[in-house]
């Protein structure tokens, strides 16, 4: 029923010549099919003129705008995808400026983005995040790929966490305080016996998940298979959801090409749309920590293989 009922979808669209592109995705019997070809919104590797401004800007002092033109692929920082204004890197409990670095280096002949924590007062919540900010077309599919290389000072550790990854919709708010929003994020986690995983979930707050995905812990549901957390060495992160409120939402976290965690539902609570993108992150409970982050693209739709 679901091969037949896809043929007439294909013919219903080649009648009304309409351009389509079917992308299978890994393991899941049927393709998603979409009414257009894939549109890139913003790729960088950090080359040529992009650079970290050094510039306080009055009001945002806890922010680092990333800035220029990166000629190898026309596209200029900051990240302004989905209406987004005044992007920018977000210092968090930084102690003045001095629990965090950020800044562009050049590894091999290649340009990428080095965040490090040096430490962490105690009682903070010391973070540096690329923040996408000030969206305004938030109930909008969006796939998302990029480099990145972490340190591996969580190796051997007990329940500890580090997030990578986040979205947040409107109206998402802390525990016990009623909100009415939805947050995607990735995570690394250690278990009781310090193995590392790669865990995803989507929930109400930060203690009420409303469903879960962990690679120690392998589900039909998540579709995911065990992925070694990898650590000093570079891999390659994939995020794509289709925003929706209802049964037809997905999403799912790739890592090397492989599913780690998939979500077939809404992606979002109560119609909200995403509010901010926190979409690099150095956060978590171990200190210190780095990573350097390299070729990013930004698209509407998963691109082709």
């Amino acid at each position: 029923m679901k091969k037949i009922s896809i043929l007439l979808i294909l013919i219903s669209f080649l009648f009304s010549e309409q351009k389509i592109t079917i992308i299978p995705m890994d393991d899941i019997n049927t393709p998603i099919v979409y009414k257009h070809e894939p549109k890139l919104l913003f790729a960088s590797g950090f080359e040529d003129d992009v650079y970290i401004d050094p510039i306080l800007v009055e009001y945002s002092e806890d922010y680092d705008f990333i800035r220029g033109l990166d000629n190898q692929t026309g596209f200029s920082w900051p990240i302004t995808i989905l209406g987004a204004s005044e992007s920018a890197l977000h210092r968090v409990d930084d102690d003045n400026h001095k629990a965090l670095l950020a800044e562009i280096q050049t590894i091999d002949g290649n340009k990428v983005l080095y965040n490090e924590e040096k430490y962490r007062e105690a009682n903070k919540s010391t973070q540096l995040t690329y923040e996408i900010l000030n969206i305004t077309q938030g109930k909008s599919d969006l796939y998302v790929r990029y480099k990145m290389k972490i340190d591996s000072n969580m190796l051997g550790t007990i329940n500890k966490w580090r997030a990578l990854f986040e979205y947040k919709t409107k109206d998402y708010k802390d525990p016990g305080e009623g909100g009415t929003g939805f947050r995607l994020i990735a995570f690394i986690y250690t278990d009781k016996n310090g193995k590392a995983s790669w865990h995803f979930q989507g929930d109400e707050d930060s203690k009420t998940p409303i469903w879960e995905c962990d690679t120690l812990n392998l589900t039909p549901q998540c579709n995911n298979e065990f992925v070694p957390v990898i650590m000093n060495d570079w891999f390659t992160t994939e995020y794509y959801w289709h925003w929706s409120n209802g049964d037809d939402g997905y999403v799912v976290w790739k890592i090397n090409g492989k599913i780690v965690g998939e979500h077939h539902g809404p992606t979002t609570r109560g119609d909200n749309p995403i509010d901010f993108i926190l979409f690099t992150q150095l956060y978590g409970d171990v200190t210190p920590k780095h990573q350097w982050i390299d070729d990013i693209e930004i698209w509407d739709s998963p691109p082709p293989k």
